[in-house]
Order: structure tokens, then C-alpha cells, then sequence
């Protein structure tokens, strides 16, 4: 998997996923043009969306008719003495059993980008120079 990031404006990022273009930008309390959610958003809406896909690609296995899943998810990034905490809120409808929302609710637990943010991380990073276009 792959995301390149280019500056399209003062912070407003141009996002190129495959054959799909986000933008990302920073709100105009912090000096952007709020073009698009800022890349601590997308982090959010990353949890948010991975998860109802995996509740989704769960339930459809099972032949169980969830409806429509919603999952909001509150992000507060890590503060001194505070660490990272996201807090998922995950609707489902009310004719679910008790059993079938408490399995959803452990299979949420195992998205891929949960899976990611809990586990350790590891970066390599490499610079390259390259002439500036005139």
C-alpha cells in the first residue's frame, strides 16, 4: 500500500491513493485554507470507516442484516502524561441480539487499522534531494 502526499496550497496536501486523489488540509484556526480534513481527521475517519467495513464483511458472512452501521469515532491525540485515545461509538439496529452486537462489538476490535494503532509501529524513513522546478 501506498500514499504520496504533494502541497497544493499553503498546507492543503493533494493525497494519491491508486487511481484515487483526497485532499488533506489544516483548519483556518491553524493557518490553513480548510480545504479538506486535516490528516489528524483522516486518521479518525480511518478507524471509523475500516471498522464498519469489518462489522459489515463480518455480518455478511454470517447472513445477519445489520442495516446500515454507523461508527463515529472521537479522537483525542496523546498529551503530556495523556496518551493517544480514540473512542469508538458503533450503531447497530435494535433487532440484534444481545449475542450477535457483543460478537460485532469483538470483531470491530480486529479491523485492520484497530489492529495497527494497538500494535507496535515501526517507521523507516529516507530522504531524497531533488532540484526545485523553476
Amino acid at each position: 500500500m501506498k500514499a504520496t502526499a504533494s502541497r497544493a496550497g499553503t498546507y492543503r496536501q493533494v493525497i494519491r491513493i491508486r487511481d484515487h486523489q483526497l485532499t488533506s488540509d489544516e483548519p483556518t484556526d491553524k493557518g490553513g485554507d480548510d480545504t479538506g480534513p486535516s490528516p489528524q481527521e483522516l486518521l479518525a475517519a480511518s478507524l471509523a470507516s475500516c471498522t464498519a467495513i469489518t462489522i459489515e464483511m463480518y455480518a455478511k458472512r454470517k447472513g445477519w442484516d445489520v442495516g446500515n452501521v454507523e461508527v463515529a469515532c472521537d479522537y483525542a491525540p496523546a498529551e503530556r502524561g495523556c496518551p493517544t485515545s480514540f473512542k469508538l461509538t458503533m450503531r447497530f439496529p435494535d433487532s440484534l441480539s444481545d449475542e450477535q452486537v457483543e460478537r460485532l462489538r469483538v470483531i470491530a476490535a480486529k479491523c485492520p487499522v484497530h489492529r495497527t494503532l494497538e500494535g507496535e509501529v515501526m517507521f523507516h524513513e529516507r530522504v531524497e534531494r531533488v532540484a526545485l522546478a523553476s
